[in-house]
């Protein structure tokens, strides 16, 4: 079975409290089959700069629910040490979440490439910010 690409985002949050705000989103995006959602972990960082890394496993019932929807799958992959490591770059009383995903849109064209012989040379992820400054300057780039 082909596979996409993977990706690791680790996406943070002002305060430790986790609402679901993007749960609708990304939700969306397993529903149109855009991503698949291999894992998820959570992390806090407290204002004393203690770390708590949180699990599907570790959420009350609702929130475990809304989200097992959307990882119906978890694997593993990412670890308690993966979140730790984030967290250290974390500002005390924030939070992230930390996603690994597959770009399953992208599998029809991966298969294409391997079927043709070809292999990727480079894969790079230009920044938002990169991307809105080089329009903002066309000059610059």
């Amino acid at each position: 079975m082909p596979i996409g690409p993977i990706e690791f985002l680790a996406v943070g949050f002002p305060g430790n409290q986790l609402r679901g705000e993007i749960l609708p989103e990304l939700a969306d995006l397993v529903e149109r089959k855009t991503v698949r959602i291999i894992d998820l972990l959570f992390v806090q960082k407290m204002e004393s700069g203690a770390v708590r890394v949180i699990e599907l496993a570790d959420l009350g019932d609702d929130d475990y629910r809304a989200y097992e929807e959307v990882v119906s799958d978890v694997s593993g992959m990412l670890s308690h040490d993966d979140a730790r490591e984030i967290a250290t770059g974390l500002a005390p009383n924030s939070s992230a979440a930390l996603l690994l995903f597959e770009n399953t849109w992208a599998t029809r064209f991966v298969e294409a490439v391997a079927n043709a012989n070809g292999k990727v040379i480079v894969n790079e992820r230009i920044p938002r910010a990169m991307v809105q400054e080089m329009m903002a300057d066309p000059e610059a780039a």
